[in-house]
């Protein structure tokens, strides 16, 4: 697959024509005005100078991805020749359905579409198509040009060819795809994520801590840990000999009566949180070394060169 098309060009489907961009392909973006195109390219020079200062491009690399990547706001000429289309439109399940139909209407039979949903169901947006067995979904995480993790979810029209199709296209992209054997609201991330911010927000709420102690505990606790290995494996090696089963032998009693102390609400964040919480943020960023936070422009910086460490340690770049 070496034609591709980005079906919208915000933050999300700028990041994927980097991707794709550096995978070798030629890239056609496509959007509804000019505002959007030449906002589109004005973010794809600010990525490609961030890869460039941190040597992983080279002048002769920009020149190339430049001369394969062309903006358009014809449909039809957006994607006639793409073996794969990244849809990137707004979480709007009327819009993506709209979206869907267009695309089919101009493009081949034979190719697939992956939408970037963060929230939908592939067999919502997939609804009226008339292929459906090779819609599926492959929510990116933001930035895509860092991030290396692809969710791949699917409906039970989805054709398995594609799938694999797709996870073997993300893969040689140098992507970290899982396939989700059955659709569910939010998918993997966002749900633990959803789970872990609740008990952070909760243990705020409840004098237990600051912002600052939970966001220290994550990074310097559970994420330096989880950063290189999960938690399956971080169970597994904290069972010795016995492995994964002797960890829950000996630990199962105590996360028990974790979970039975830990609230469900439902609501996030909770009524008042935001008020309680924006004081402390500020005093967590005017805490940290200068340089590594202190304002947002930093703080993004900071968290962007750190990633890129981390993602070497990986061998992603």
């Amino acid at each position: 697959m070496k034609n591709v098309t980005c079906f919208g060009t915000g933050l999300i489907g700028t990041g994927w024509s980097v991707v794709f961009l550096r995978g070798g392909c030629k890239v056609k973006l496509y959007d509804i005005d000019q505002g959007k195109i030449d906002d589109a390219k004005k973010n794809l020079d600010t990525i490609l100078d961030f890869l460039a200062s941190k040597g992983l491009m080279n002048e002769d690399q920009r020149k190339q991805y430049l001369a394969n990547v062309s903006f358009t706001m014809d449909v039809p000429e957006a994607v006639k020749d793409a073996d794969f289309i990244q849809e990137n439109g707004p979480d709007n399940l009327e819009l993506k359905q709209k979206i869907i139909k267009s695309i089919e209407d101009n493009c081949r039979p034979d190719t697939i579409i992956a939408s970037s949903t963060s929230g939908l169901l592939i067999a919502d947006i997939a609804a009226g198509a008339k292929n459906p067995e090779r819609i599926l979904g492959g929510h990116p995480y933001n930035p895509p040009y860092m991030m290396p993790l692809v969710e791949i979810s699917k409906t039970d029209k989805t054709s398995q060819k594609c799938v694999e199709a797709a996870r073997a296209f993300y893969i040689e992209l140098g992507k970290e795809p899982v396939i989700l054997n059955k659709e569910v609201k939010g998918f993997l991330c966002n749900r633990i994520q959803g789970v872990v911010c609740r008990e952070a927000m909760d243990l705020v709420n409840k004098g237990v801590c600051t912002v600052e102690d939970i966001d220290k505990a994550i990074v310097f606790g559970l994420g330096l840990r989880w950063g290189v290995i999960g938690p399956h494996l971080v169970n597994t090696l904290g069972g010795g000999a016995g492995g994964f089963k002797q960890f829950w032998h000996h630990l199962s009693t105590t996360f028990t009566n974790i979970l039975k102390d830990i609230d469900n609400w439902s609501d996030i964040p909770p009524a008042g949180y935001v008020e309680k919480a924006e004081p402390q943020i500020a005093q967590e960023m005017a805490n940290r070394a200068k340089g590594t936070g202190q304002t947002v422009d930093e703080l993004r910086a900071y968290l962007n060169n750190g990633m890129v460490e981390l993602l070497k340690f990986h061998k992603k770049f």
